[in-house]
C-alpha cells in the first residue's frame, strides 16, 4: 500500500498541471474592474455596460438603449480594464469573464458601429487580431503600472512596450489606432490617450522642458536620434507637391512620425477636438537660441507635410503603409470583419460563439490563459475562427500516455510481489 501510494503521487504530480499565473504583462480583470470602480466616472460607465451585457444577453437592444451602450463604451477610457485577461480555472474565473466580456460587448452582441465611431472600431479591431491585442496590452501595463516605491510609471519600460507595439503590429491596425477620424471629443480624448500620455511623456508637475534640451537628450541617444534623423527627411514640407511632402509619400512620413513614439521625443495630439499634434516642451527661457528652438516645434505644428498625412490617413480607412510587411497571401482579418458586418445579424451572433470556442481550444494549449496568444502567431481570420473542430492536435497520441501505462506496469509487478 505505500508503494501505491507513492506510485499515485508520482502519477497525479506528473501528468496534472498546476494552475499557472498569468504572464507577465497582462492586468487580471477583476483586479481592473477594481481599480476602475475607485474612480466615479470609470464606475459609472463599467456599470452601463454591465447593464447592457446583461440585457443584449436577453434579447437584442433597441436603438435608444443601443446608443446609449456605445456612448459607455466608447466614453470608457481606463486602459488597464479595456486590456485586462482572464485565468482558467481561477477560483473567480467566473467573475472576471463577466467582467471580460462586458466591456467586449461589440465582439458578442447585435450592436453594431455607425460611421462616427471609427476610433472605437480601430480599438475592436486590433482586440480581435492576437498579436496587436497582445502587444497593446502589454504597453497599456507597462505605462499604467507603478514603478516599487514610486507612484510613478517606469518610463523606460513604458517607451520600451510602445515600440515593440509600433514595431510589431501591422499598420493596418497600429496606424489605425493613432490617426482614426473624431468627430466628437470622447473620441478624441479615447485617440489622444491611445499612448497614455500621463507616463509616455507628461511631468507630473505639468512642467514643460524647454525644446532645444529635448533635442539635446535625443541626440545622445542613438535610437531617438536616428528616428528623429528620419522623421526630418520623411516629413519635409514641400510647396510644390500635391501631398505636401518632398517624397510624395504621406505613408512614409506618418511610419516615421509614429517611430518617434517611445523616445525622449515622442509626440501626440495637444487636445481632444483636433488633429494638431506637438511635442511635450516649449521655448521659454531659449535667448538667443529662439529662433532654433521654434524650428523644432513647427516640425510637428506648421508643417504641411505631417498635417496632411495625418488628415488623408483619418479620410480612409486603415490600410498597410508602404509594403513594409509583405502583402497577405489571403485576406485580412479587418477586411473579412468588414465583409461580415454587412450579413445578417444572427450570422454575427453564431460568429461570436464561434470565436469563443475557437479562443477557449487556442487558451488550453497555450498554458491555461484565456486570451493569451504567443507575439508572432498568424493573424486571427474570421473564416478561421471556431473552425479547429473535427481535427486531431498533433501534440495527441491516439493510445493512452507512457505514464499511465508505466503505472499500471509498476502496480502490477508490486501485486506479484505480494
Amino acid at each position: 500500500m505505500l508503494l501505491l501510494g507513492i506510485l499515485l503521487n508520482i502519477f497525479i504530480r506528473g501528468v496534472v498541471p498546476s494552475l499557472s499565473p498569468l504572464p507577465l504583462g497582462f492586468v487580471d480583470c477583476v483586479e481592473a474592474e477594481r481599480g476602475c470602480k475607485e474612480d466615479p466616472r470609470c464606475k459609472e460607465l463599467y456599470m452601463t455596460l454591465e447593464y447592457c451585457a446583461s440585457e443584449e444577453a436577453l434579447a437584442p437592444l433597441g436603438n435608444k438603449a443601443s446608443i446609449e451602450c456605445l456612448e459607455a463604451l466608447s466614453g470608457l477610457h481606463y486602459l488597464p480594464l479595456l486590456a485586462c485577461k482572464c485565468q482558467r480555472g481561477a477560483r473567480r474565473e467566473e467573475h472576471c469573464l463577466k467582467v471580460y466580456w462586458s466591456i467586449r460587448i461589440l465582439q458578442a452582441s447585435s450592436l453594431l458601429l455607425d460611421g462616427q465611431n471609427v476610433c472605437l472600431k480601430a480599438a475592436q479591431d486590433c482586440g480581435l487580431y492576437e498579436k496587436c491585442g497582445s502587444l497593446r496590452s502589454e504597453y497599456v501595463l507597462a505605462c499604467t503600472k507603478h514603478a516599487p516605491g514610486s507612484d510613478h510609471c517606469n518610463r523606460q519600460k513604458c517607451h520600451r512596450a510602445l515600440r515593440r507595439f509600433l514595431e510589431r503590429v501591422p499598420e493596418e491596425y497600429s496606424l489605425g489606432l493613432l490617426f482614426c477620424p473624431c468627430t466628437d471629443k470622447l473620441c478624441g480624448e479615447r485617440r489622444r490617450k491611445t499612448i497614455v500620455p500621463s507616463c509616455s511623456y507628461q511631468e507630473r508637475d505639468w512642467i514643460q522642458p524647454n525644446c532645444l534640451l529635448l533635442q539635446s537628450f535625443c541626440r545622445r541617444d542613438q535610437l531617438c536620434r536616428s528616428r528623429l534623423a528620419d522623421f526630418q527627411h520623411n516629413c519635409q514640407p514641400s510647396g510644390h507637391s500635391p501631398s505636401s511632402c518632398i517624397r510624395e509619400s504621406g505613408a512614409v512620413c506618418l511610419k516615421s512620425y509614429a517611430a518617434l513614439i517611445g523616445t525622449i521625443m515622442t509626440p501626440n495630439y495637444v487636445s481632444n477636438s483636433t488633429v494638431d499634434v506637438d511635442l511635450w516642451c516649449n521655448c521659454e527661457g531659449s535667448g538667443n537660441q529662439w529662433q532654433d528652438c521654434l524650428r523644432i516645434q513647427h516640425m510637428f505644428t506648421n508643417n504641411p507635410c505631417l498635417e496632411n498625412s495625418i488628415s488623408t490617413m483619418g479620410s480612409s480607412s486603415p490600410r498597410p503603409v508602404e509594403s513594409t510587411f509583405p502583402p497577405p497571401s489571403r485576406p485580412s482579418p479587418l477586411d473579412q470583419q468588414n465583409e461580415l458586418s454587412n450579413n445578417a445579424q444572427d450570422e454575427l451572433s453564431n460568429n461570436a460563439v464561434e470565436q469563443s470556442e475557437e479562443e477557449e481550444d487556442m487558451e488550453e494549449e497555450e498554458g491555461g490563459q484565456f486570451d493569451v496568444i504567443p507575439l508572432y502567431a498568424e493573424k486571427a481570420t474570421v473564416s478561421n475562427l471556431g473552425s479547429g473542430g473535427g481535427e486531431v492536435s498533433p501534440r495527441l497520441s491516439i493510445g493512452p500516455p507512457p505514464s499511465l501505462l508505466l503505472l499500471l506496469l509498476l502496480l502490477s509487478a508490486s501485486l506479484s510481489w505480494g
